[in-house]
């Protein structure tokens, strides 16, 4: 596992952020250089005493393609970045986002310069590693945040993974090692992390997100229908404006979920 990462982590337990059994979960299975390829931005190259990191995962299993969806979470994820683009405090958001199969679209990067989903860089068609992912997902969130801690710049996050179904491929985490981390990501309130199950007609989404740790507010389950869809990324694109604005307007926004 690359150094800094490691010593990220290791700072973050040494501050009570973080539990053993999350640490555990970040370094035990070698996921330091996933990690580091999504860092993007440098710190020193922030002139910001402030920052909001907005996180997203969409799915490119094939049933995305199956259901017909694929332009559909390519105009929601674009839906999210022109609404940040367009926000009062776009020049303090850095956003990243992975695929739900790993590759990066882009790492941490001023929202504004976000690369936008098309043809030519999202097409739906691998597995569905949920829980692998959302570790190393989780860990770049927590990697990055603790990057700007160390260096008295404060961070919140706004984090949303998508999928279609139910973990299938995972080969090294469980929905309980994405609990941990997320439950101690939960305690220091500088972090929002929203999932979307898009439906399959058979999965309960509820169930497994709420398994993953994350809480009933931050879950959406759209039904598998492009109104529903377009609707569930323009609700989830309001929230991360929202969080963006303050530290009071996060606060307000975590508490209340999407139904704030």
């Amino acid at each position: 596992m690359s150094q800094n990462i490691n010593e990220l982590f290791k700072n973050a337990q040494e501050e009570g952020l973080l539990s053993a059994n999350t640490v555990n979960a970040l370094t035990v299975i070698d996921i330091g250089n996933e990690i580091q390829n999504a860092m993007g931005i440098e710190i020193d190259d922030v002139e910001h005493s402030e920052v909001v990191l907005v996180t997203m995962m969409p799915d490119d299993s094939g049933s995305i393609r199956f259901s017909g969806n694929t332009q559909l979470v390519r105009d929601g994820h674009n839906m999210v970045i022109d609404a940040l683009v367009g926000s009062k405090q776009k020049d303090n958001i850095l956003a990243h986002t992975k695929y739900l199969n790993g590759y990066i679209l882009y790492p941490y990067t001023p929202v504004d310069q976000a690369v936008r989903m098309d043809s030519s860089n999202y097409n739906p068609n691998q597995g569905t590693p949920l829980y692998d992912q959302s570790v190393v997902l989780l860990g770049t969130v927590l990697a990055k945040y603790q990057g700007f801690s160390n260096n008295g710049v404060v961070a919140r996050t706004v984090t949303l993974i998508i999928t279609d179904g139910a973990d299938e491929h995972s080969m090294r985490a469980d929905a309980k090692m994405v609990r941990s981390i997320v439950e101690d990501m939960y305690r220091t309130e500088d972090h929002i992390i929203a999932a979307m199950g898009i439906d399959d007609g058979y999965t309960n989404f509820q169930e497994i997100f709420k398994e993953m740790g994350i809480r009933d507010e931050w879950i959406l389950t759209p039904g598998n229908t492009e109104v529903e869809i377009r609707k569930a990324f323009q609700v989830f694109s309001q929230s991360a404006v929202r969080a963006s604005q303050s530290a009071a307007s996060f606060s307000q926004t975590a508490m209340g979920g999407f139904g704030n």
